[in-house]
């Protein structure tokens, strides 16, 4: 079983910028894809940002591609989101989650096993 702890969220202005953490139990972290979600209030989970196990393959949701930047470091067994440019759009509850091991990236939620608590960003217009 995979433990996952998201944390770096906050209330920031429009136009700012912040970093996502979430902290990785388990052996198996290296072999796996994470993902990060969003869900807005009153609205479905949303794709932002997918990355393979040896971090070499990326892949964000075209709506954020060039403001938002995922990465891992398998040392700390941690998965990082960075956000640049930040709008009120962005607002809404970030979750980290992660696939089994071996498997390819996904855009899919459903596709994920293990899904972290959830971080709250909140931008201000």
């Amino acid at each position: 079983q995979v433990q996952l702890v998201e944390s770096g969220g906050g209330l920031v202005q429009a136009g700012g910028s912040l970093r996502l953490s979430c902290a990785a139990s388990g052996r198996t972290f290296s072999t796996r894809v994470m993902g990060w979600f969003r869900q807005a209030p009153g609205k479905e989970r949303e794709f932002v940002a997918t990355i393979s196990g040896r971090g070499d393959i990326t892949y964000a949701a075209d709506s954020l591609k060039g403001r938002f930047t995922i990465s891992r470091d398998n040392a700390k067994n941690t998965l990082y989101l960075q956000m640049n440019s930040l709008k009120p759009e962005d607002t809404a509850v970030y979750y980290c989650a992660v696939r089994s091991p071996g498997l390819v990236l996904s855009t899919v939620a459903a596709a994920y096993e293990y899904w972290g608590q959830g971080t709250q960003v909140t931008v201000s217009s």
